[in-house]
């Protein structure tokens, strides 16, 4: 419903119960979102994981993965954060690794076939600087974590870039013999560069 719709509707002193509930529905998102909304620019965006096999740092790339961000640097501890990957999507550039990664012993993306990231809070550190805590779900595990960010806006474009250390043995990642941490390192390094546009509502 168009908010020209929404005024034209208000001029009868008759509407339908189901009418009246489309339009408080429909101005309840508007004022929940602020009149604007976020969308991830994916060809911009990049989630990368690096791992260390005998000391040697291998990197993957998830290639689907989607976030809902709504922030205002002027009002930090407002916003939120929502980052859904497709745990099947990580790819170390080998057929033979990816099937392996995606198998039981690693990510086992079909029992869990999405990891996900969701805030709780957000703190500035610093000039364009913030921590951002959350709960991190790998595998039906979860944890909580605080995510340092740098934010960069230009005009309409937010970019986060972060780096984060987590243990994979905590999420069950790396079983039986992969358990072996002179093997394949226990911290693993989550580097994200997520790039979004700001859309507001029209007025």
């Amino acid at each position: 419903m168009t908010m020209k719709a929404a005024r034209r509707s208000t001029r009868h002193a008759r509407v339908g119960p189901r009418g009246f509930a489309r339009a408080m529905l429909a101005g309840a998102l508007l004022c929940n979102a602020g009149s604007a909304w976020t969308q991830l620019d994916a060809g911009k965006s990049t989630l990368v994981a690096i791992s260390r096999q005998m000391s040697v740092p291998v990197a993957g790339n998830f290639t689907k993965f989607d976030a809902n961000i709504d922030f205002d640097p002027a009002k930090p501890a407002g916003g939120s954060a929502r980052l859904t990957v497709d745990t099947a999507s990580y790819d170390l550039g080998n057929s033979t690794y990816n099937d392996s990664v995606r198998g039981p012993a690693w990510f086992d993306a079909k029992a869990y076939p999405q990891a996900t990231f969701v805030s709780t809070a957000i703190a500035p550190t610093g000039p364009n600087q913030y921590s951002v805590s959350g709960n991190l779900t790998i595998k039906g595990h979860t944890e909580s974590v605080a995510v340092p960010v740098v934010l960069t806006q230009q005009g309409a474009m937010q970019t986060f870039d972060g780096t984060l250390p987590i243990h994979r043995l905590l999420f069950g990642i790396g079983t039986g013999d992969w358990k072996d941490t002179s093997t394949v390192a226990d911290e693993v390094l989550i580097k994200f560069h997520i790039v979004i546009a700001v859309q507001h509502a029209a007025r």
